[in-house]
């Protein structure tokens, strides 16, 4: 994935997570915060993998080298 590519993804993943917040599903709550959990998870994987690439491009490796950490080490950075 190029950051183009991941880009994309993050604007993809906003536009869901917006939704999730927008809606009143009352009748599920549960599944609309899972689903949510879930597509938060997904964009701090997706902000990782972008900054894994720009850091190699200003280290002047790859940026092609990186891959997509595991939710439990992205999630466990401290901020």
């Amino acid at each position: 994935m190029d950051a183009t590519d991941i880009q994309h993804r993050i604007s993809e993943l906003v536009e869901k997570e917006q939704a999730l917040r927008d809606s009143s599903a009352a009748d599920h709550p549960e599944d609309r915060l899972e689903q949510l959990k879930r597509v938060e998870e997904q964009l701090d994987q997706c902000w990782d993998l972008l900054r894994q690439r720009r850091a190699r491009i200003d280290a002047g490796e790859n940026p092609d080298d990186v891959s997509v950490r595991p939710v439990d080490e992205v999630e466990g950075y401290r901020q």
